[in-house]
């Protein structure tokens, strides 16, 4: 067993227009401060990191991870939340989608796609040029309007767009295997990889790509009502990445998945800062250590009701409290009786 790495924290939800949070010295200078011991980076802010050079220079990369380092902190991974939504996207969403990309792909769904494509190639290089070996994503999604099949969905809809979907992909992975990385795809609502079913659906399409792997984050469980115990029984050897974050579900005769089209904080299904939700963090942590998960457990904050300050700081001891040190010894090695083969082949008359 492995004692997880942590506290890590998503610095997305945080960097903002005012000290500390516009700058990689600053956010890494409070974070610290803090108690956290890595940062998750979004590519897609400049203000943390320029990803084609991070690609393109082993040099600029050094230079990141000492200036990181200098905090006493680590890159724990590189994330393309953004970029990778925008590699499969449904008509119905092109416009609002059309923000996560530059100004001159705007209105044109193919130059964004492509633009997309080579910023996950360009994280790819990134990351192995850091010595980081996974990265974190979204897949996009093709057909997630269809999810709830009323009207009824054509057939074959569902195994076109996951075969386009692997074919969009592929070139991608064939890049993350080149540069020696496992691509974690975050099980997300709006993504066409939204449970374990359709994960498996995916590696599927992609002919079990072996750096097909998993993000993963309890709270969109929490949201549609999946085990997300026995999520890791199933799922275990795929999982590379821990977001640590919570939620809560409290449906009422009024609403309850679908969240009656209200704003978060009036949602039956709400994300929780650490503490404040349902999720069962003491047994998701031992059954990650259980199962030997090697990676950090990072806090990514997101809640309708408290204060991000406040939710970091208080997010930072809750994983520090419940990342279990792994024995080395068995509690019962005191009553070892040492019996050796022989011995246990008379005992069992053989």
């Amino acid at each position: 067993m492995t004692t997880i790495k942590g506290p890590a924290v998503f610095l997305a939800q945080f960097l903002g227009d005012k000290a500390p949070f516009n700058s990689l010295d600053t956010i890494c200078q409070w974070v610290a401060s803090l108690g956290f011991k890595g940062i998750q980076i979004p590519t897609w802010d400049n203000r943390c990191i320029n990803l084609q050079l991070a690609a393109d220079s082993k040099t600029y990369a050094d230079e990141l991870k000492g200036k990181v380092a200098a905090y006493g902190l680590e890159i724990t991974e590189l994330s393309t939340h953004l970029q990778g939504q925008l590699v499969a996207i449904n008509p119905a969403y092109d416009v609002m989608f059309d923000g996560f990309a530059p100004k001159e792909v705007h209105g044109n769904s193919a130059a964004r796609t492509a633009w997309a494509v080579q910023q996950l190639k360009y994280a790819a290089k990134a990351s192995q040029n850091l010595g980081i070996n996974v990265h974190a994503t979204f897949s996009g999604a093709l057909i997630w309007p269809y999810v709830y099949p009323w009207p009824q969905r054509p057939s074959g809809i569902v195994e076109a767009g996951f075969s386009e979907l692997a074919k969009r992909w592929l070139p991608i992975l064939n890049e993350f295997d080149a540069c020696g990385v496992d691509l974690c795809y975050e099980v997300h609502a709006g993504e066409d990889i939204h449970d374990g079913i359709t994960f498996e659906m995916f590696l599927e399409a992609t002919g079990n790509h072996q750096r097909v792997n998993l993000l993963y984050d309890p709270s969109h469980f929490i949201l549609q009502c999946l085990d997300y115990l026995q999520y890791i029984d199933f799922y275990h050897e795929k999982i590379k990445m821990f977001h640590v974050k919570d939620a809560e579900f409290n449906p009422t005769g009024k609403q309850g998945v679908y969240g009656g089209y209200q704003s978060w904080v009036n949602r039956a299904g709400r994300f929780r800062s650490l503490g404040d939700g349902q999720v069962d963090f003491k047994s998701i942590f031992s059954k990650l250590a259980q199962y030997d998960y090697k990676g950090w457990a990072v806090l990514e904050w997101e809640c309708a009701i408290k204060d991000s300050v406040q939710g970091a700081t208080e997010g930072a001891v809750f994983i520090k409290n419940h990342i279990i040190q792994v024995t080395e010894k068995a509690f019962d090695d005191f009553a070892n009786s040492g019996v050796d083969d022989a011995a246990n082949r008379k005992i069992l008359g053989i």
